[in-house]
């Protein structure tokens, strides 16, 4: 996970961003999409800001594209 991913101030609606769903977190497997929202609302989270994505999916953020 990048460093950057973990700060809620570096993460907007409308960036693409690599999140793993709840169902992935074993296996890893990144899912891309649009930010629609931010579910997090601390400033900082230790494994990544929870965002749902436009198609409606919800996950951590690991890496900002």
């Amino acid at each position: 996970m990048r460093e950057d991913a973990q700060y809620r101030k570096n993460i907007t609606p409308g960036i693409e961003v690599g999140i793993i769903l709840k169902k992935d977190q074993r296996s890893g497997r990144v899912t891309y999409g649009i930010v629609q929202d931010l579910l997090t609302t601390a400033a900082y989270h230790s494994r990544g800001i929870k965002v749902r994505l436009e198609d409606g999916q919800v996950g951590r953020v690991v890496e900002i594209l």
